[in-house]
């Protein structure tokens, strides 16, 4: 059996897309990603079964737009920008991909920290236009406190690198124990308002709920030390923009480095565009050609798992006779309960 399936960006990895064609599966991309309403149209035009999911928005509106559709392969881990509490009441199943950009993600992460520490930036541009600028402005990483939010895969190897660097490194996940966190050598904090308050350095590495508040709103903002660097590479919806551009004109953060935004692209309009001490990156912390690679087959290989499992297809019946992915493998990587339910 083949599908229709939507991919939610211009491409796709070989290794994903290869496997769809040999599926014989009809693909359909996203040119602009800026532009939403594409998808809910390609969603009301064509009956898709399955979305591989990058960045762009999935609202209810859009499912509804698509009585066909079953499952949503998130071509990554975060799934803030999919609504899936609307997915789950229609019945669509939602899946994630963990670990295929892990370490991609941390050392972009690093590399980000150096970037800011050290306004490589700044030095680039300097020497691009001509000036030969030596001032010694930037922080050396050794000695300093970094705060750590969220210790899944990517916040224990952002920890377990800083620490190699010499830096003092503070952890507040409120879902794992302070003596998880204590035994791998770093320091657990109670809350993340005294995490913030003795962070030097803040990089977060936690799941953003879509339609919540962001976790560093200005008052959050307001409790980082003079100076401070704050590090995103997780979701945009964590930080108030606005009041993190206040901060940083001011003067009173010392320089932030960002891969992710509320909105993507970012409008060229954001405050955040005017100022020196920020380093913008188009979310390609996770996007090496090894890791696209890996996020692209992982959501191809469970949406199509999933779609078959529910056809209760067997590998004679599948057009590639290849063998389906372990069902109890795939029901790990669903993140809501539409297998479960489906099952009866």
């Amino acid at each position: 059996m083949n599908y229709h399936v939507l991919v939610t960006a211009p491409s796709l990895a070989d290794a994903g897309l290869k496997r769809l064609l040999d599926r014989q599966c009809q693909v359909h991309f996203v040119d602009d990603i800026g532009n939403s309403e594409s998808v809910r149209c390609l969603l009301q035009e064509h009956p898709i079964d399955a979305v591989i999911s990058r960045t762009m928005m999935l609202t209810a509106e859009m499912m509804d737009a698509c009585p066909t559709l079953g499952v949503i392969a998130k071509h990554g881990v975060g799934v803030s920008n999919i609504d899936v509490e609307a997915a789950t009441k229609r019945g669509i199943a939602v899946f994630s991909t963990p670990g295929a950009n892990t370490r991609a993600v941390i050392e972009f992460t690093v590399g980000l920290m150096f970037a800011s520490a050290r306004r490589l930036p700044r030095f680039d541009r300097s020497v691009r236009g001509g000036q030969w600028s030596r001032a010694g402005d930037g922080l050396q990483l050794e000695g300093r406190r970094v705060g750590i939010v969220g210790f899944g895969q990517i916040g224990r190897g952002v920890a377990t690198l800083a620490t190699a660097l010499g830096m003092e490194v503070m952890v507040y996940d409120p879902m794992v124990e302070a003596s998880v966190i204590q035994g791998q050598g770093f320091v657990p904090m109670p809350s993340l308002e005294s995490l913030l308050a003795q962070s030097q350095i803040l990089s977060l590495h936690c799941p953003a709920r879509l339609g919540a508040p962001p976790m560093l709103d200005a008052a959050a903002l307001a409790l980082l030390p003079e100076g401070a660097l704050v590090v995103n590479t997780a979701r945009g919806e964590l930080i108030d923009e606005p009041a993190l551009a206040v901060a940083l004109a001011e003067g009173r953060l010392g320089g932030a480095a960002l891969d992710t935004f509320v909105r993507e692209p970012l409008p060229v309009d954001s405050p955040l565009m005017g100022l020196d001490n920020v380093i913008l990156t188009p979310h390609v912390a996770g996007s090496t050609p090894q890791a696209l690679a890996n996020m692209a087959s992982g959501a191809v290989e469970c949406a199509l798992a999933y779609l078959d499992w529910r056809a209760g297809l067997k590998a004679d019946d599948r057009a590639d006779n290849g063998e389906p992915m372990n069902i109890e493998r795939l029901a790990s990587l669903c993140i809501n309960d539409v297998m479960r339910r489906f099952a009866g």
